[in-house]
């Protein structure tokens, strides 16, 4: 496939249909720069078929789009049960990277048209699909999912790997935890953060996350923003941390700015630390944060600013808001739940007589059932992102 990718045949014919002129494409006027751009990309992009995948076994993508690639080969081969988990929509993504990207736009054009064609394919392949929250359900149906192949499991954290974060430091301050990346839209939380400053300025804003490779200049770029702002002063960028938990103590109220989510780990981290949270209303974050916190619409800073303002100035209703928030997550995100769910699937698709049973949680008994032996082997000691 490499190979074939690479010839003079397959460059020649991308050229023809990129210029047959009743297609709109043509108006671009590909090049054969374009050609060899976009086949290098498809090559990459396709090397996972070269992934063989054991007999006997039930294949688990845990996104849609190129790790589905290995399942899809394997469904057909060998019959082997597909199941596909969704946590952010893949296909949204692409679309989101791809307009910032430098290729021209027959390209990205080739590209986006191959993502949609297999994250199709995977929606209508897979034996069953488990998106980690009902927005992401939508999604798939309208990608042409059977509806009743789509069954939803939350993501689920360890409680005693993210403890109640205990008393809240001396000086107002906000906090915000993952990777510093330009999905995360950290422009608005620094847009917020000023707000914020203009109102009470002894407020701090701490960053924590590591920066990926080839996000160095984003960082720059928000450095740049916090100097135009003023507030370099009181925000940080504290790079990545050992013991997660911490990062949610470091504040009064931890925040996200993002504008593509899933069901994202870091909100319910920090509701399992007793922390309220403002975050933007995308994917599943409405879901995951019920009446516990405040929601309010993506790149929207003014309506950012004002929610941590409401929070930072009632103490009574910020630290219950804290308390409930880590009740919802013992009731409905834990750990034991989301990885029994799993296991009653593997089970289920494997064909398997015998049914795991879940055990359902409540507040009062979650800390018996840490003492189960499998638990203690699964659960994180909360140092991995």
């Amino acid at each position: 496939l490499s190979a074939a990718l690479r010839t003079e045949a397959a460059l020649r014919s991308l050229m023809w249909i990129w210029t047959m002129p009743h297609l709109q494409i043509a108006q671009a006027c590909p090049t054969v720069h374009d050609a060899l751009t976009a086949t290098d990309l498809l090559e990459h992009a396709l090397r996972p078929l070269g992934v063989r995948l054991p007999e006997n076994s039930v294949s688990h993508a845990t996104g849609s789009g190129l790790a589905t690639l290995p399942a899809l080969a394997a469904r057909q081969l060998d019959g082997i049960p597909f199941l596909l988990t969704e946590h952010g929509i893949y296909l949204r993504e692409r679309y989101l990277g791809y307009r910032s990207d430098a290729q021209r736009w027959p390209v990205k054009a080739l590209m986006l048209g191959f993502y949609r064609e297999l994250n199709t394919l995977g929606y209508k392949a897979a034996d069953l699909i488990t998106p980690c929250n009902q927005y992401n359900r939508r999604w798939e149906e309208r990608g042409g999912a059977d509806p009743d192949k789509i069954r939803t499991v939350y993501n689920g954290v360890d409680p005693a790997a993210f403890p109640h974060a205990g008393p809240e430091p001396d000086v107002p301050t906000l906090t915000w935890c993952g990777r510093v990346d330009p999905i995360k839209d950290l422009e608005t939380l620094l847009r917020a953060y000023a707000m914020v400053r203009a109102e009470l300025p002894e407020t701090r804003l701490r960053l924590f996350g590591p920066v990926p490779p080839g996000g160095e200049a984003y960082k720059t770029r928000l450095e740049k923003l916090a100097a135009e702002l003023g507030v370099t002063d009181g925000l940080t960028f504290e790079g990545r941390i050992s013991e997660v938990w911490r990062a949610y103590a470091a504040g009064h109220v931890v925040m996200l700015s993002s504008i593509s989510e899933g069901f994202p780990f870091s909100i319910i981290e920090a509701m399992s630390c007793g922390r309220t949270t403002v975050s933007t209303d995308v994917g599943g974050v409405s879901e995951a944060v019920g009446d516990t916190g405040l929601v309010v619409p993506p790149r929207e800073p003014e309506k950012m600013a004002a929610a941590a303002l409401v929070l930072l100035r009632d103490d009574e209703r910020r630290l219950e808001l804290g308390q409930l928030s880590r009740q919802r997550v013992i009731e409905r995100f834990t750990l034991r739940r989301s990885v029994d769910a799993f296991r009653t699937i593997y089970q289920e698709l494997a064909g398997l007589p015998e049914v795991y049973e879940p055990t359902l949680e409540t507040v009062a008994d979650w800390t018996l059932e840490l003492r189960d032996p499998w638990y203690q082997a699964v659960a994180t000691d909360g140092t991995g992102w």
